[in-house]
């Protein structure tokens, strides 16, 4: 299956796939003409990228996932080690998240607004008052 029909029925673009070939998470056959076909294990691996990105998977760890799916004799600990890791990262994330909506709660709540020039949000901007900086 060509690259365009491939991208179709993933909901890749072209460029994604590319890359991915690129970067030899999927392959596709150069046909004597030059272009990439690929095979269902190729789209079913596309696919599976897609659903790790969703979630938020780096293109290494979705790298390393793909390998352990294609691995019949894969330890279940090590995928799960992975997927707990990447709990943990989005935990944090949405810690820091938190705190930047609270300082930013914070700036916008001591701002009176209005045609007066003072604006505590740009000032607290002017500190480097930022706890995660």
């Amino acid at each position: 299956m060509k690259i365009g029909e491939v991208a179709k029925i993933t909901g890749l673009s072209v460029k994604s796939i590319r890359y991915y070939h690129d970067i030899g998470l999927v392959v596709g056959q150069r046909n004597d003409n030059g272009y990439r076909e690929y095979n269902q294990q190729a789209i079913e691996s596309l696919e599976f990228i897609q659903h790790c990105r969703a979630l938020g998977f780096t293109l290494d760890d979705s790298k390393a996932l793909l390998e352990l799916q294609n691995n019949t004799s894969r330890n279940a600990a090590d995928v799960k080690a992975l997927a707990e890791h990447h709990l943990q990262d989005i935990d944090t994330r949405i810690q820091q998240m938190m705190a930047l909506k609270a300082q930013l709660a914070e700036l916008i709540n001591e701002c009176q607004g209005g045609n007066q020039p003072n604006c505590a949000i740009l000032s607290g901007l002017s500190k480097h008052t930022c706890k995660k900086c």
